[in-house]
């Protein structure tokens, strides 16, 4: 019977063809189309490194939540050239579209990252130019010097304006004085001054076909723009937030060894010390902070800090509940200063790892020099504060009997065993006990206790005693 129904459909069909009416054929269905994920990196300033941390971090924000668009919202004066190439090389990494809106001024070193980007586009107002290099004073630079630079700059433009309509032009117009803009017939700039474009002129058309100057369009603000380009509801959109953390992360990572090299020498302190104190919290403190300025900074995620945690946790293994098998600590380390270096690479998501000199050599820089702090840090104590508190707590002095491996010191041990006596420190497992009126080092074989704890001696080892806690 379904067969037969087919069949007279199919003659309907044919018969309505014959008749010259047309027969009506369900096609697919409409495929529905995500919205574009957009992402608006405010660069609202001078051009310095607070901004080049924002941008980084929301790029790579952005490429991770797999983000279509990311769009600069554009208002700066210019500045450093060099802050300006390392904003034009990360924005090369994101590998969707790019867009600067200019609101209200793109100059100079805003107009060199404006161009990286693949289109540009105004509010009503803006005002894109003037890109000449100046000093970091806003003086001009030496004839020579500035050739040379102009001359860079130039080459840098055309490779990225390639494919672009005019905009290799109209930037090298912006960069150097003696150049002459003429399109068309037409001198839009002559010899001896820079160009700047308002909104308007950046708009206007030239050549066959029609080709605007610089401008892909102008809108009065972000959403007018996305929406010119997307349709009302064809995005999303994600403002990045820019805190007061940027301008603070510029100085932490500015100090960064200092702090790396102050909190190893702490953390060292507190494992040489028994129990848990103002040491190790000051070292983690410190080391969490060189963490935190490299996550601002856009160098980093919250992974680095994760596996150093791992390597803390594994010496602290090693220290406290199995002393002397090496493994652990050995691998701790390894975890730990892996993760510093890894904070301080500037790694990409989504992109190869490619172990290389230019990765590795400020990170490697930066941990060279905090251990260097650490050990002038560490000879500073040992020179200048032999009677101090602080070395008082690291050495073990001539109040602990039975330092040593020698015969002797091996039988005195020996006679030590089964005798009790009290934990005079914290055992946390390791410290120092008292018996018979003398000190010694000691470790618990498992868990911990306070000082005042009634021990009991089950063994020795080469370096200590091993102790049981007395139960009452």
């Amino acid at each position: 019977m379904p067969r037969l129904i087919l069949a007279l459909c199919a003659l309907l069909g044919l018969a309505a063809v014959a008749a010259g009416e047309p027969a009506v054929v369900a096609g697919p269905a409409p495929v529905a189309v995500a919205p574009k994920r957009v992402v608006v990196i405010p660069v609202r300033d001078q051009i310095a490194k607070p901004i080049l941390y924002v941008l980084r971090r929301g790029l790579k924000e952005a490429i991770e939540e797999k983000a279509d668009v990311v769009v600069l919202d554009m208002k700066t004066p210019g500045g450093a050239l060099d802050v300006t190439f390392d904003i034009m090389e990360a924005l090369a990494k994101f590998p969707g579209t790019t867009i600067t809106y200019v609101d209200p001024e793109a100059v100079s070193a805003g107009a060199f990252i404006s161009a990286t980007t693949e289109e540009i586009w105004f509010a009503p107002d803006g005002v894109i130019g003037a890109a000449a290099p100046v000093t970091s004073e806003g003086k001009d630079v030496d004839v020579t010097m500035k050739q040379k630079i102009v001359s860079y700059l130039k080459a840098r433009v055309r490779s990225i304006s390639e494919g672009k309509g005019y905009r290799g032009q109209v930037i090298s117009a912006m960069i150097d004085a003696d150049y002459e803009l003429k399109i068309d017939g037409k001198v839009l700039k002559e010899k001896g001054e820079l160009l700047s474009l308002t909104a308007t002129e950046a708009a206007a058309t030239y050549g066959e076909p029609a080709r605007p100057l610089l401008a892909a369009g102008i809108a009065k603000d972000i959403d007018a723009l996305l929406a010119k380009k997307y349709g009302a509801h064809g995005y999303t959109v994600k403002t990045l937030e820019i805190t007061w953390s940027e301008r603070l992360a510029v100085w932490l990572n500015a100090i960064s060894p200092i702090l790396l090299g102050l909190g190893l020498v702490a953390l060292f302190i507190e494992f040489k010390t028994p129990g848990f104190g103002v040491f190790g919290i000051a070292g983690i403190t410190l080391l969490v902070i060189v963490f935190l300025g490299n996550f601002v900074a856009g160098l980093s995620g919250h992974e680095p800090l994760l596996v150093f945690a791992l390597g803390v946790l594994l010496v602290g293994l090693e220290l406290f509940f199995f002393p002397g098998t090496a493994v652990l600590a050995l691998t701790g380390l390894v975890l730990v200063f892996g993760s510093l270096l890894w904070s301080m690479a500037d790694i990409w998501p989504d992109q190869p790892v490619v172990i290389s000199g230019d990765l590795l050599k400020g990170p490697a820089e930066n941990l060279l020099l905090g251990l260097v702090v650490a050990l002038v840090v560490l000879v500073l104590v040992a020179r200048f504060l032999p009677h101090g508190w602080i070395w008082q707590r690291l050495a073990v002095g001539g109040a602990v009997s039975g330092a040593g491996r020698t015969p002797e010191v091996a039988r005195e041990r020996e006679a030590l065993a089964g005798q009790t006596g009290v934990a005079v420190t914290a055992l946390f497992p390791s410290g120092q006990v008292e018996i018979d009126g003398r000190r010694y080092e000691a470790r618990l074989e498992m868990g911990f206790a306070e000082a005042g704890t009634p021990v009991r001696v089950v063994q020795h080892n080469e370096f200590s005693l091993v102790v049981e806690i007395l139960k009452s």
